[in-house]
């Protein structure tokens, strides 16, 4: 049992990490990648710096950092995360429990050219396999995603349907374990089909009929993880109070995924704001 979990280990997170640790409470960060600050080639405007860095170089830096404070650092993707008394966390690797939780995995900028997708939105088509995957119980459906993501979203569904069609997009199969005899269309889907309702999709060879279609592509982001547990949201930002702390009790967000100036800069503040909030709030259990 930890005493916090970090979901995202770039500015935010670790900045928050750093805190929490220093305060003496055993933390986690777990984290598939950097992002698209990774992607970045150079960043000149960061206190600091006499020299440009890349923003890889950067990222590097901060783990780093945590790791020589003692703090444990997964280069994993969360596929799922849960709360009762307890929040839990879920990786290909494994199950986490944490007192606290902090979403600072920045905000998705994966979209999909689907036509289709946007028009039949709430209509067949969902982001959220635990919201709405009871409402096709028996139906055919599709799963939208390539990696470990969109394979625990089609899990959940299985609960409700047999009949379920995992559809790549064009994209490598990344998921570590496939479930035996899981119907796979790896080619590019040209679109959505479907006038009130979801009625397929057609990929460039062929057309398959549908009841509904559920999007799971990328790694999943604050918002995904959010809507499974009911969070708040300004938009696509989570909503936070004052402490950084959302509607669910001991859920706390920081950086690109509350919105804002989506800066270094800030994502680090709002990392080491957070990261006293639920020092606070840690103190008190």
């Amino acid at each position: 049992m930890f005493d916090a979990i970090i979901i995202g280990k770039g500015p935010a997170g670790i900045s928050a990490s750093l805190y929490l640790k220093r305060a003496g409470f055993d933390v986690l960060v777990i984290g598939k990648d950097g992002g698209d600050l990774e992607k970045t080639q150079r960043i000149e405007n960061y206190y600091g710096l006499e020299r440009p860095l890349s923003g890889k170089e950067l990222l590097d830096r901060g783990v780093a950092q945590a790791q020589a404070l003692g703090i444990e650092v997964r280069s994993a993707e969360v596929t799922a995360i849960e709360k009762e008394a307890n929040f839990t966390v879920r990786t290909e690797q494994g199950v986490s429990e944490s007192k606290t939780l902090l979403l600072a995995t920045g905000k998705s900028r994966i979209k999909a050219d689907i036509k289709g997708l946007e028009s039949l939105r709430g209509r067949g088509v969902s982001f959220c396999a635990v919201c709405d995957g009871f409402f096709y119980r028996g139906k055919r459906l599709g799963v939208i995603g390539s990696g470990a993501y969109a394979l625990s979203e089609l899990s959940e569904l299985t609960r409700f349907t047999k009949e379920i069609t995992l559809f790549t997009n064009g994209s490598p199969l990344t998921a570590q374990t496939i479930p035996e005899g899981l119907s796979i269309v790896p080619e590019p889907i040209l679109s959505i089909d479907g006038t009130d309702t979801v009625e397929g999709v057609t990929t460039i060879e062929r057309t398959i009929p549908l009841d509904g279609v559920f999007v799971a592509m990328g790694t999943a982001g604050a918002s995904d993880f959010a809507l499974k547990l009911g969070v708040l949201t300004n938009g696509t930002d989570l909503a936070v109070d004052s402490d950084f702390m959302t509607n669910v009790a001991g859920l706390y967000a920081a950086g690109d995924a509350i919105g804002g100036f989506l800066q270094i800069a800030k994502a680090v503040s709002d990392g080491a704001l957070a990261a006293k909030s639920m020092i606070r709030r840690l103190k008190t259990l």
